[in-house]
């Protein structure tokens, strides 16, 4: 027996709209929930979140994963507005959002901060990887995480399609040394995510699409996508 093995990666489970879905995960091992108030086909009112919020309030089985809020580029009213109606557990900016911007709304909303960036589907590691680094040692006090993600150019994430999964290792070792955590996301299915979390081990894996049938989120895909990242 390992007694240094790798804790499990943790799983986000983004895009949810429909309050039966997640009450029948209620038994899963499920970390983040995620809902999306950018412009996506998964945009929800914060009404329909607070309504997400009380099913999570009543999550006893297990321990209570953290609603987490995807948006791009919003302006500080926006977010106050939605954390108004419903107090999320998490931040994810997936825009153009500075370390100052990041670091405020930290301080606003005491929340936790995930700060995505994006990578278009077919590019491999690239100079562009350096930049990147030098601009991510501008957000190491005011992110609690960094989400790899498959640019898409409607919708900026949630697109489906992998991104080169060779470039982790150089921000997972970025994140490693500054006590970030690293999620994963882009493409992630039950069928790739052991293979990912095996070969590269990030902290946590990020789905939506991926656990879909006609873009309804499917309890069967769900459950065997988290199955596969515990035993992974």
């Amino acid at each position: 027996m390992n007694l240094h093995q790798q804790p499990a990666a943790v799983v986000k489970i983004c895009g949810l709209q429909d309050v039966e879905v997640l009450k029948s995960m209620i038994n899963l091992p499920v970390d983040y929930v995620g809902v999306v108030f950018a412009k996506s086909r998964r945009r929800i009112e914060p009404k329909q979140a607070a309504e997400l919020k009380e099913v999570l309030l009543a999550w006893t089985t297990l321990d209570r994963p953290k609603l987490t809020g995807v948006f791009v580029n919003p302006t500080m009213e926006e977010l106050e507005h939605v954390m108004d109606a419903v107090p999320l557990d998490v931040i994810q900016l997936h825009g153009q959002e500075t370390p100052a911007f990041c670091e405020q709304v930290k301080q606003r909303f005491l929340t936790e901060v995930f700060k995505a960036f994006s990578f278009p589907k077919n590019e491999s590691c690239t100079e562009a990887d350096d930049t990147t680094l030098k601009t991510l040692d501008n957000y190491v006090h005011t992110i609690d995480a960094i989400l790899l993600d498959t640019y898409d150019p409607q919708y900026i994430g949630g697109s489906g399609h992998t991104f080169a999964w060779e470039r982790i290792p150089t921000y997972a070792k970025w994140a490693r040394n500054h006590g970030i955590a690293l999620f994963v996301a882009g493409g992630l299915q039950p069928d790739n995510v052991q293979q990912l979390i095996q070969t590269y081990a990030p902290d946590g894996v990020d789905v939506s699409s991926g656990v879909e049938t006609n873009g309804v989120k499917d309890i069967a895909k769900i459950t065997a996508f988290v199955e596969r990242v515990k035993q992974a």
